[in-house]
């Protein structure tokens, strides 16, 4: 069943008339006969009791409702999908690891607002992981994450690359690691470690380095957001493994300390994840190169020299 031969249908039985029914579709008589002989044959039924005036057969009656619904849905069904298109969206979900929502996400939002006033903005901070889930589910448009080639292997993922940044050590300014200028891995193996809770990429990352060295990773505790590491780490002998963007505000607090490790520095890469289907709906296209041109290395690491000085 195709819409045009519904419409040639509701064509007839409204106007009575074949020839009636082809000038208002603009199409030949014989085109409006095909179509409804068509649908006929498909529900295997006659539609039309076929005279001097085209009348509906008991089959046609039953189907007149269905028709008119079907094309009312169908009509606004297209101007959904054409507003879309044409950027009249009303809501664009982004899904992001805490760091980037926290340091590179506000001017992407300031800017893209400011362009798309009429666009509702939905931005949820998630692990890695558990943002690709819903990247996948269909529930976000764009996902900020430290990248992670086994879960965006799907031919129809766009994965963008952002910027690298280093892996840099939390500490309690009192703690005995704080008056190292560099942290060894085999002098972190030594204390009890905060990570991120399972399902954000840093908790793999990190442990996945311990066990590269053949070090000991003493797990002692599992958190999910930042303020909650920086208020263990300043309580006790904890130390706890962070990527650069997320230490920024540590730098100039008094009761914490950040040092970087001893070479070779562990980093992770922050990519930009989406569809090559949504890459063609202009407000994520336009919150897309905005994410690449706010989110550079070189500006990354701006930031990073203001926030050392």
């Amino acid at each position: 069943m195709r819409i045009e031969q519904l419409q040639a249908f509701l064509s007839v039985a409204e106007t009575g008339s074949f020839q009636a029914a082809a000038q208002q579709c603009q199409v030949t008589q014989s085109t409006v006969s095909r179509q409804v002989q068509a649908l006929e044959a498909e529900l295997d039924a006659p539609l039309f009791h076929r005279g001097a005036q085209a009348k509906l057969t008991v089959a046609g009656e039953r189907l007149l409702p269905k028709a008119r619904r079907i094309q009312q849905d169908w009509a606004q069904v297209s101007k959904d999908i054409a507003d879309l298109m044409a950027g009249k969206q009303p809501e664009l979900c982004v899904a992001a690891i805490q760091s980037v929502c926290a340091t590179v996400l506000p001017p992407v939002l300031q800017q893209f607002c400011s362009e798309y006033p009429q666009v509702q903005l939905r931005v949820t901070a998630l692990g890695s992981d558990r943002s690709l889930k819903v990247l996948r589910d269909g529930l976000v448009d764009l996902a900020i994450v430290m990248d992670n080639p086994r879960l965006t292997t799907q031919p129809e993922m766009v994965v963008t690359p952002l910027f690298e940044e280093p892996i840099e050590v939390l500490l309690g300014a009192d703690h005995d690691l704080a008056r190292q200028p560099a942290i060894a891995w085999e002098m972190l193996s030594r204390f009890p470690q905060i990570l991120f809770k399972d399902g954000y990429g840093m908790q793999r990352l990190v442990q996945q380095q311990f066990q590269d060295r053949g070090e000991t990773f003493n797990a002692a505790l599992e958190l999910n957001t930042l303020d909650a590491f920086r208020g263990v780490i300043r309580q006790g002998n904890f130390v706890a493994l962070l990527p650069q963007s997320a230490l920024a505000d540590c730098r100039d607090d008094p009761t914490l300390a950040v040092r970087p490790t001893e070479p070779p520095v562990l980093t992770r890469s922050v990519v930009l994840v989406t569809t090559r289907d949504r890459l063609g709906i202009p407000p994520i296209q336009r919150f897309h190169a905005l994410v690449q041109s706010l989110a550079s290395p070189s500006r990354q690491r701006r930031a990073a020299a203001v926030s050392y000085n």
